[in-house]
C-alpha cells in the first residue's frame, strides 16, 4: 500500500481511519510522521513520503506526533492474513520474540539465517527485526509511563530495555519528549483521573471500526472454563500464562477501543500479554475488506448489513484451545466446559484473583501428558485422541504458535487418531488465527446455509463459499450469529 503514492495521499487527505496502521505518513518538513487519519490539516503532498510500518519511520529519522500517537495504531491486518515466513517473522516479533530469544532466537524458530531475516524484513517493511522489536518496546513504554505509577527504572526494564540511558534516548527520539514529560503531559490531560489500583495496568487497545462485540464476547462468555474464565461486571476476565510469571486480564468492550486491564506478576510480560489479547479479539482485523468481500453474495448481504464488523474470536494459548477443541467434539458447550472445569481442577496451577472467581492457569500440556486416562469421563476412543494430542504438544512435534506454518499443522493435526475436518478447521481458524477457515460439515454452518438458500451439502457448500476466500472464517461467524445461540450473544 505504502509504494501507491496517489492512494495514500487520498487516504491521508480524507483522514480514512482504515488505512491506520497499513501505512504510515512521513512529512518531510516537520520531520514527524502520523497516522492517515491524523485530525491535523494534513501536509502538501510533495512534502509526504510514505512507509510500510512506524520501525520505519523512526529509522528514517522522524518522530512520532503528539496528536494522533501513531505508534500506538492498531496493527496491520496483512501480517495475520499472510501466512508466508515475513508475516509469520512478524507475528513472533510482536508477541516478543526479539526481545526474550534475539534475532538469532528469531531466526531459529522460522530456520532462516539472520541475514536472511534482517533482508526480506528491510525490503517489507523498511525496517529490521531489531528496529522493529525498538519500536513496540517504545510503545511498551510508553504505555507504562502513561498508565502507571511505576519508577522509569522500573519501566525501562520491564519496556524491554538493557539500560535505562538507552530507555531515555529511545524515548526523546521516538515521542520527542522525555519519559518526565510524557508522564506530566498524561497528568494535565487528565483532569480527573480514577483512582488506580495497585498493581493493575489499564489501557485502550485500538481497532478498526466497526467491531461487533456480541459474538465475539459472547462466544467467550458462553464457553468460559470455571476457574479460569469468567463474565463479570461488563468484562471477560481469565487467568493468562505468561513467559515470566501468570496474569489476569479483563477485557470490555468500548465504542471505539476496548478496555484492557491487566494485572501481571511479571511487568516484563506486558507486551507478550497485549499481543495475546489482540489475537484473543482478532483487534488487527479489516472488517471493510472482509464486509465488502462477504457483502457481495446475496445471500451473505442482508447478515452483514445487520451487524457488520464481526469478528472470529482467538485464543491467548493454541495449545490451550486445541486441548478444549478436543474436548468439545460431538458434545455441548455446557459438556465441553465441565470437561475442561475438571482438568483444570485436577492440573491446573492454582492462583490468586483479588477481584473475583479466576482460581487457577489453564494446564500445559506437560501437565497433561501424564494425567491417567481411565480419570478422564470421556468415551475411548476421545481419551486416546487428547492423550495423543497433548503428548504431541509436549514434546514439540505439532508446534501452533504463531510462526508456525499453517498447513502443514493442518496436516500434522489431521494424521493424529480422532482428527477430523471439524477439528482440524476450528483450531486453525481459532488457534493459528487463519482468516479463511471453513467448516462445511458443522452443523450450525448448515442450519445456517439451509434457512438462507445456501448448499446443504459440505461439498456443494465450500463450492459456493470460494467466492467468500479470503475470508471464510468470518463467514462462519456471520452464518453462526443467525442461531439463536448464547455464542450470539453479548452476556447481560
Amino acid at each position: 500500500m505504502h509504494t501507491d503514492t496517489e492512494g495514500c495521499v487520498r487516504a491521508v487527505q480524507s483522514k480514512d481511519a482504515r488505512f491506520d496502521g497499513v501505512f504510515f505518513t512521513a512529512v518531510r518538513t516537520t520531520r514527524i510522521y502520523c497516522r492517515p487519519s491524523c485530525p491535523a490539516v494534513p501536509p502538501k503532498p510533495e512534502n509526504m513520503e510514505f512507509h510500510p510500518s512506524a520501525a520505519a519511520c523512526q529509522r528514517a529519522g522522524y518522530r512520532a506526533c503528539k496528536r494522533c500517537r501513531p505508534d500506538s495504531s492498531p496493527g496491520s491486518p496483512e501480517w495475520n492474513v499472510r501466512a508466508d515466513a515475513v508475516a509469520r517473522a512478524v507475528r513472533l516479533i510482536q508477541d516478543g520474540v526479539v526481545d526474550r530469544e534475539g534475532v538469532p532466537g528469531l531466526a531459529r524458530r522460522l530456520g532462516w539465517s539472520t541475514r536472511q531475516i534482517e533482508r526480506q524484513l528491510l525490503a517489507e517493511l523498511g525496517a529490521g527485526p531489531l528496529a522493529l522489536a525498538r519500536a513496540q518496546r517504545a510503545q511498551t513504554a510508553r504505555l507504562l509511563i502513561e498508565t502507571t505509577p511505576m519508577p522509569f527504572g522500573e519501566v525501562a526494564f520491564a519496556a524491554g530495555f538493557s539500560s535505562i540511558r538507552t530507555f531515555n534516548d529511545t524515548v526523546r527520539q521516538v515521542f520527542a519528549l522525555t519519559p518526565g514529560e510524557l508522564r506530566a503531559r498524561t497528568v494535565r490531560r487528565a483532569a480527573s483521573p480514577p483512582p488506580a489500583t495497585p498493581g493493575v495496568i489499564s489501557l485502550r487497545l485500538p481497532f478498526r471500526a466497526p467491531l461487533e462485540p456480541s459474538n465475539l464476547f459472547g462466544h467467550l462468555a458462553a464457553t468460559a472454563v470455571p476457574g479460569v474464565e469468567e463474565w463479570r461486571d461488563g468484562a471477560y476476565r481469565r487467568t493468562l500464562r505468561l513467559p515470566h510469571g501468570h496474569g489476569i486480564v479483563a477485557l470490555a468492550p468500548c465504542a471505539d477501543h476496548i478496555v484492557c486491564r491487566l494485572s501481571l506478576t511479571d511487568p516484563r510480560d506486558l507486551l507478550h500479554a497485549i499481543s495475546r489479547c489482540r489475537r484473543l479479539l482478532d483487534l488487527d482485523a479489516d472488517p471493510v475488506a472482509v464486509d465488502e468481500r462477504l457483502r457481495a453474495d446475496p445471500l451473505l448481504a442482508p447478515l452483514v448489513d445487520e451487524a457488520p464488523g464481526r469478528r472470529v474470536p482467538g485464543t491467548v494459548d493454541p495449545a490451550e484451545f486445541a486441548v478444549r477443541a478436543v474436548l468439545g467434539q460431538q458434545v455441548s458447550t455446557a459438556a465441553a466446559r465441565t470437561h475442561a472445569a475438571r482438568l483444570v481442577t485436577a492440573h491446573g496451577t492454582p492462583v490468586e484473583d483479588p477481584e473475583g472467581g479466576l482460581t487457577h492457569l489453564f494446564p500445559d500440556p506437560g501437565a497433561l501428558a501424564a494425567l491417567d486416562p481411565e480419570s478422564l469421563a470421556l468415551p475411548r476412543s476421545r481419551r486416546t485422541t487428547l492423550l495423543t494430542l497433548v503428548r504431541a504438544l509436549a514434546e514439540g512435534s505439532l508446534p501452533l504458535g504463531p510462526a508456525d506454518d499453517r498447513e502443514e499443522a493442518r496436516a500434522r493435526l489431521l494424521a493424529l487418531p480422532g482428527f477430523g475436518p471439524w477439528t482440524t478447521e476450528i483450531i486453525a481458524m481459532r488457534a493459528l488465527g487463519d482468516p479463511d477457515s471453513f467448516l462445511p460439515g458443522d452443523l450450525g454452518v448448515r442450519r445456517a446455509a439451509e434457512g438462507l438458500g445456501l448448499p446443504g451439502t459440505p461439498a456443494a457448500l465450500t463450492a459456493r463459499a470460494a467466492h467468500w476466500r479470503p475470508w471464510r472464517s468470518y463467514a462462519v461467524q456471520y452464518l453462526w450469529a443467525t442461531d439463536d445461540h448464547p455464542i450470539n450473544h453479548l452476556p447481560a
